[in-house]
């Protein structure tokens, strides 16, 4: 996730606020298709599937890091991934049995049991160390800093893998998870069977609709965080591959995430809001969020049209991804078959 320094700062923002709760122009279509006028939530995908056969890691391997270190994993048998992200992908590749700790971000069931050693950016080197691990895999935000240093002075292999801001990113961010756990076919299993299903996805959009204006808004009424996402959100990528257009990115919003204010959503204009289902809720659904001001005045807040994704995956662009973009095409269109 390519940051500036203020999308770094409002990342951080958006970290503590999931923490304390629990993406140009034109006008916009004369038709947009039909949707009801209160947000469709898909059931919770709250489970990972695993490939069929699990694989044995082959190691040592010698791995680059996205910090630019060269890491050396010798073992896969105590794994701490420091973010939901990549526990999901490793559950994924069939080697959830050897996690032993989780970010308070994984949220599918099969991580549900395990402690808890970071909350977003404030990871606990003494939690984790405690655990004896003998991998950790960490996000390029991931710190503080000195606990990420911490960790690796005590000797643990700790590889940096890169993020993920679209849809391109998947298949990458995929192998990298793999060949620092040594089972790199597994990763190729895993990157083909997931870019198929984005496929089959993708084919389910009506060739026929008109390409809805949707703004990402990200809401926390509890921590009254209330940001509108830009070019950097990292929804764009999901939003287009759903036949839609991000209504922030298209009015000129460049950053990662900008206050919402009623000049910036007339701007964007969107036929359709996007939000986490928890951000939702935290705002008192769609009453609420239709008082955040500026929201009314919208095509979007006129119809109450919201379209809401469970927050543990929205943004991963993990193996799950497709679930996501599968999510937001019947909401946007309607049930496809």
């Amino acid at each position: 996730m390519r940051r500036t320094r203020l999308a770094g700062a409002l990342t951080a923002v958006i970290a503590l606020a999931l923490t304390a709760t629990g993406c140009g122009g034109g006008a916009a279509p004369s038709a947009a298709p039909s949707a009801p006028s209160a947000a469709r939530t898909a059931a919770a995908p709250d489970r990972v599937e695993p490939l069929p056969s699990p694989a044995s890691p082959r190691l040592p391997v010698t791995v680059a890091s996205a910090d630019g270190r060269k890491v050396t994993v010798g073992s896969a048998e105590r794994i701490v991934p420091l973010s939901g992200s990549l526990s999901e992908i490793v559950f994924t590749l069939g080697l959830g049995d050897r996690v032993v700790a989780r970010d308070v971000t994984a949220t599918f069931e099969q991580a549900a049991e395990l402690p808890v050693v970071t909350r977003a950016h404030d990871v606990s080197a003494e939690s984790v160390l405690s655990l004896r691990p003998t991998l950790v895999l960490a996000e390029p935000t991931t710190g503080p800093a000195e606990a990420i240093a911490q960790i690796r002075d005590a000797g643990v292999p700790l590889v940096v893998v890169a993020a993920a801001k679209d849809l391109d990113d998947v298949g990458t961010r995929i192998d990298d998870v793999a060949a620092a756990l040594g089972v790199p076919a597994a990763g190729t299993a895993l990157r083909e069977r997931t870019a198929e299903r984005l496929d089959a996805v993708r084919r389910k959009i009506p060739a026929h609709a008109d390409r809805p204006r949707v703004a990402f808004l990200y809401v926390r009424g509890s921590a009254a965080v209330y940001l509108l996402g830009g070019a950097g959100s990292g929804a764009s990528s999901l939003l287009e591959a759903a036949g839609a257009v991000d209504a922030g990115k298209e009015s000129g919003l460049t950053e990662d995430f900008t206050p919402i204010t009623s000049e910036a959503l007339a701007a964007a204009a969107p036929d359709a809001i996007l939000v986490m289902t928890k951000g939702l809720e935290s705002v008192g659904g769609i009453d609420g969020l239709v008082r955040v001001p500026g929201v009314a005045e919208t095509p979007a807040g006129a119809a109450r049209r919201v379209v809401s994704v469970d927050d543990g995956v929205l943004l991963t662009y993990g193996p799950r991804t497709d679930r996501v973009l599968a999510s937001l095409v019947d909401q946007l269109y309607g049930e496809t078959r």
